[in-house]
């Protein structure tokens, strides 16, 4: 309201002039006792008048100050009743205190009141709401019958409640159906890309006759476009063994539902080639923010994955999350040694330009990662670098070997992780043997002082991966690490001159990876071994370094003795806890519950520095690395582990059961 309205009232503009009369009239009183008689009656009866004139003013304000407040407060609650969106009040503790018939309408249900908001809409947290001071608060979402509402919330503080005050919060419902529907739409008509790479077509083509090759390409060819046809996608073949696939993304969901089946279709092609061929398919999946580059960016990183992993697969990259499909088959191993020489040479000079080498394996070093470790040292000093092995404490797996190298003087070649930190320089180089996850890692710190690192891991490729290597060879078809290096030490100089236990450790990393040359040897590993053999290695003290004393064969007969038998086929036991060799028993039971009748998988599993390790064994048929994946762990097909920390036995085993019921509900084990 205008001041000036407020001043009228005081001082009405009709008595101005009196007021000035009455002064002048007081002023002249000193000349004029008379006169001064009547201006002092003249200004008594003008205080009156303009006190009775303000009264009544005031007055009249008053009245219509409430009768505004009546009209404002009717005029609310009248909108409040005819509000054309759903209306909620609630109270602090969720309780529904009052709504509009518009909100009963969408809920469909005759009585709310005194009911729980949470009981109507399971997200909202009223905590948040009332701890919210933001000027602009997120909407939360709900779906109800099919419409897609926005809840707008406004807390309102009031007194007069059982002589204090409290908060009431007012709960505002938007329809915005639409709007997300047409937002859904374009989302899921952006274009997604995939790469499609055939892994073994080298192979294909040399084991199939002249006469068929064509044959064999135009079925590939023919399985690939129909399937492209089925996605009302584009797809194009670029290379004679790579094809890019364009599609809108609405079709991944059924993609995905159905488990990339094309792999299976292409592995099943009979057109004259004598081995299956085998298909690595990656996705480019960004999310709201896709575009053609942003998907054939993740597209090519998740293809590289798949590869890694052995082929035979699809993954699909949605942003840092990674989905695998298939990997059924066995990596195929290579018969060129073209790759190995090319790497040996990118290594040698990595290991020529640098000051200093560290060698790093994973925690709890076996056999393959020690015996790979001391190979990689070898060749450093073959080159003239020191190289050190970054070993943090001894354990049953390597026992032996340890006591070995400390009787022969690599005490100084052995360096703690501690050590290592202060010896860091800008051209030191570090090599991780037999592990590509950060976290397997003897000291995943040291990975972030260093800044040239190189890789070398016949482990299939895990969503954890080392950050931003210089160079990785990663190869799931090689028997173990030590088979990649020992390669590597064939071509990295003309002649290598290796101590003994050096070529006996390397020997029985190869020895323990393919349980005495029984699983994934191929004519490498025996070339591989035939090389250590000329290079001084012997069978019989290989064979002694991973000998077990009394104790360790008790404890694996027990594990073996107390295996249980999870749907029809798969042995699942517990190897003792709380034992210095613990994981070492729990691998080895799991082996030997495969020479079970009847048994084609086992998990074992013991605990460990509160940690509850899992070994998990096949023969072939169920993956038991895609399993132990759900976990965390990784590994091969038919050889992986998994760590789960701060669970109790009972716990992990639920965990692990559930982990092959999905398994074999996503079909995997068919």
């Amino acid at each position: 309201m205008d001041n000036s309205k407020f001043r009228n009232i005081l001082i009405p503009d009709t008595t101005i002039y009196l007021w000035i009369i009455a002064i002048l009239i007081g002023i002249s009183a000193f000349y004029n006792k008379i006169i001064g008689v009547i201006g002092a009656v003249v200004l008594v009866y003008l205080i009156y008048y303009n006190w009775r004139i303000a009264r009544e003013k005031r007055a009249r304000l008053t009245e219509y100050v409430e009768n505004l407040s009546i009209n404002i407060d009717a005029a609310t609650q009248k909108s409040l009743l005819e509000l054309p969106i759903p209306l909620v009040i609630i109270e602090e503790d969720g309780i529904i205190m009052w709504y509009n018939s518009e909100f009963s309408i969408i809920c469909e249900q005759k009585e709310l009141l005194e009911e729980k908001i949470n009981e109507v809409f399971k997200d909202i947290d009223i905590k948040d709401i009332l701890g919210n001071n933001d000027k602009v608060k997120k909407p939360l979402i709900e779906n109800i019958e099919g419409r897609t509402y926005e809840i707008l919330s406004n807390s309102v503080e009031v007194s007069g409640y059982r002589g204090g005050r409290k908060t009431i919060i007012l709960l505002y419902l938007i329809d915005r159906t639409l709007y997300y529907q047409m937002k859904e739409k374009y989302n899921q008509e952006k274009h997604t890309i995939a790469f499609i790479q055939i892994d073994n077509y080298q192979d294909v083509m040399q084991s199939t006759s002249e006469n068929n090759r064509s044959l064999v390409v135009a079925a590939i060819d023919r399985k690939l476009n129909r399937w492209a046809t089925r996605l009302d996608a584009l797809i194009k073949k670029f290379s004679s063994d790579q094809y890019i696939l364009v599609f809108e993304k609405r079709h991944l969901s059924l993609v995905e539902e159905k488990r990339f089946s094309i792999l299976d279709e292409v592995r099943e092609i009979q057109a004259g080639n004598k081995i299956p061929i085998t298909l690595s398919i990656g996705v480019g999946d960004v999310g709201e923010h896709q575009t053609p580059l942003t998907s054939q960016e993740a597209a090519s990183a998740a293809l590289d994955i798949a590869l890694g992993r052995g082929g035979d697969q699809a993954v699909v990259k949605s942003g840092d999350k990674l989905s695998f499909y298939g990997g059924k088959s066995q990596a195929v191993e290579r018969s060129t040694k073209v790759k190995a020489r090319v790497m040996a040479h990118a290594i040698k000079q990595f290991i020529e330009q640098s000051d200093q080498v560290f060698i790093m394996a994973h925690k709890l070093p076996d056999l393959d990662s020690l015996g790979s470790s001391l190979g990689i040292y070898r060749a450093c000093k073959a080159l003239g670098k020191d190289g050190y092995i970054i070993f943090e404490e001894p354990n049953p797996n390597i026992d032996i070997l340890y006591g070995r190298l400390m009787e022969e003087g690599y005490q100084e070649v052995l360096l703690q992780p501690d050590r290592a930190k202060k010896m860091v320089t800008e051209n030191t180089l570090l090599v991780v043997c037999d592990t590509h996850r950060p976290s397997f890692t003897q000291d995943a710190s040291l990975l972030d002082l260093i800044n040239h690192i190189i890789v070398i891991d016949h482990h299939r490729r895990a969503s954890e991966f080392i950050n931003n290597p210089a160079l990785v060879y990663l190869e799931p078809y090689a028997s173990s690490t030590s088979e990649m290096v020992t390669e590597i030490l064939q071509y990295i100089v003309e002649k290598v001159e290796m101590e003994p236990i050096e070529a006996d450790a390397l020997l029985a990393g190869i020895f323990i990876d393919t349980k005495n040359f029984t699983f994934k040897t191929g004519v490498r590993t025996f070339e591989a071994a035939s090389y250590l053999r000329r290079k001084g290695a012997n069978t019989i003290t290989a064979r002694q370094l991973f000998q077990n004393d009394m104790s360790i064969f008790i404890a694996r007969a027990e594990a073996v003795k107390n295996a249980q038998v999870f749907r029809d086929n798969i042995a699942i036991s517990m190897s003792p806890s709380n034992v210095r060799d613990g994981p070492l028993i729990a691998a080895q039971a799991a082996d030997e519950l495969l020479n079970i009748n009847g048994i084609t998988a086992s998990f074992v599993l013991t605990s460990h520095k509160n940690q509850v390790y899992i070994s998990g064994r096949s023969l072939g048929d169920i993956n038991v690395q895609v399993i132990l994946e759900k976990l965390g762990g990784g590994g091969h097909l038919a050889v992986a582990g998994a760590q789960l920390l701060d669970v109790s036995f009972e716990e992990a085993i639920d965990l692990l059961k559930s982990a092959i019921d999905e398994y074999i509900k996503e079909g995997e084990g068919k």
